[in-house]
């Protein structure tokens, strides 16, 4: 089994990784909730949303977010 290359450029940091890896554990055991409602997350991309955001506010190695307008307008030259 060949071991896994670290590339120096990576996306996420390692401590965005763990951030991600503790929400997907609440999320498997049920305690993970969403932030306004405080409704119980099942679906997986909802929870690694939610533990991206939370490594971007503990100031880690994150990507920035795409914004709305930038999709919206997207699909409008796309569909033309």
């Amino acid at each position: 089994m060949a071991a896994k290359k670290k590339s120096s450029a990576s996306k996420y940091s390692p401590q965005a990784g763990k951030k991600v890896e503790k929400v997907m554990r609440e999320k498997k055991s049920g305690t993970l909730k969403s932030g306004r409602s405080g409704k119980k997350v099942t679906s997986r991309k909802q929870a690694i949303a939610i533990g991206l955001s939370e490594a971007r506010k503990a100031g880690a190695k994150v990507p920035k977010k795409k914004s709305a307008a930038k999709k919206s307008s997207a699909k409008r030259s796309s569909s033309r």
